[in-house]
């Protein structure tokens, strides 16, 4: 459950302090923050932010109460590059940054329903399979822990 949008006219570090502020928070909360944020990339981040809650909502069946803002990525677009000229002959080049943004939501509670089952669920079908979070493997052991130190203890007398 995801929203990509590229090619946005704002640098990817003005974009990144706003979506700082929503990273990990439900999204009902996250679109109040937004919408009371005087910054121009509040916006930016609040449109992309209702695509991908839109996509859960009608891709996937999820109640817009139960998700939240898994991830946050503002990745650097394309750059725009300008000369202005100044004496001499010369020219101080200028610039003009763009970003991308993915916005990944998550639902509070359990596993999430892939694409097909959710069609199924639409349709009155049984749901046959149900997509669950990876876990991650246990570390083993290393070896730097397993062998024993080279140190000699001597008793003083």
């Amino acid at each position: 459950m995801k929203s990509y949008t590229s090619n946005i006219r704002i640098s990817p570090k003005k974009l990144n302090l706003v979506a700082g502020m929503v990273r990990r928070k439900s999204v009902i909360e996250a679109d109040t923050l937004l919408k009371f944020t005087t910054k121009r990339a509040a916006e930016i981040v609040r449109k992309a932010v209702a695509s991908a809650v839109a996509n859960a909502e009608n891709n996937f069946k999820q109640d817009r109460a139960s998700l939240y803002i898994e991830e946050i990525v503002v990745g650097k677009g394309p750059t725009l590059k300008r000369f202005n000229p100044v004496s001499r002959g010369r020219a101080h080049p200028i610039l003009k940054r763009m970003s991308v943004i993915t916005v990944k939501v998550g639902t509070l509670g359990g596993p999430v329903p892939s694409k097909k089952a959710s069609k199924a669920a639409a349709e009155g079908e049984e749901i046959a399979e149900v997509k669950e979070a990876p876990k991650k493997a246990a570390k083993a052991p290393s070896v730097a822990s397993a062998k024993k130190s080279s140190l000699k203890v001597t008793k003083k007398s």
